[in-house]
């Protein structure tokens, strides 16, 4: 794993491509804090979508059932391996931590249609 600091002037363009590239896939959001430790807010739901919207400073992660908003993120780190991205740690405006873990989703063979 490769861990890099994206620059405010990428965050848009990359979560663009992020957001279609993750589709399917299943995540874990963690939030993290001095004051309310380290929280789980959603356990390895599908990717619906995330976005990071300039004009109101907005990062918007989109999970089947959850739709996480990050207000005013100050720092965001995101650690690519081989596969893509892996996980990423957003820090917003009071230094909470969201951490974004990512999986593949399990990959089953289709069900058998013979009767037994």
């Amino acid at each position: 794993m490769a861990t890099r600091k994206l620059e405010k002037p990428e965050w848009q363009r990359y979560f663009d491509w992020v957001s279609t590239s993750t589709l399917g896939q299943r995540a874990e959001i963690e939030v993290a804090s001095l004051e309310i430790g380290a929280q789980v807010e959603a356990e390895w739901l599908p990717i619906l979508g995330l976005v990071y919207d300039p004009q109101d400073d907005l990062l918007e992660v989109v999970l089947e059932g959850v739709d996480h908003l990050v207000r005013k993120p100050r720092e965001i780190y995101v650690d690519e391996g081989i596969a893509g991205l892996e996980s990423l740690m957003v820090v917003d405006a009071d230094g909470v931590r969201q951490i974004l873990r990512l999986r593949d989703p399990l990959m089953l063979p289709a069900p058998s249609t013979a009767a037994p």
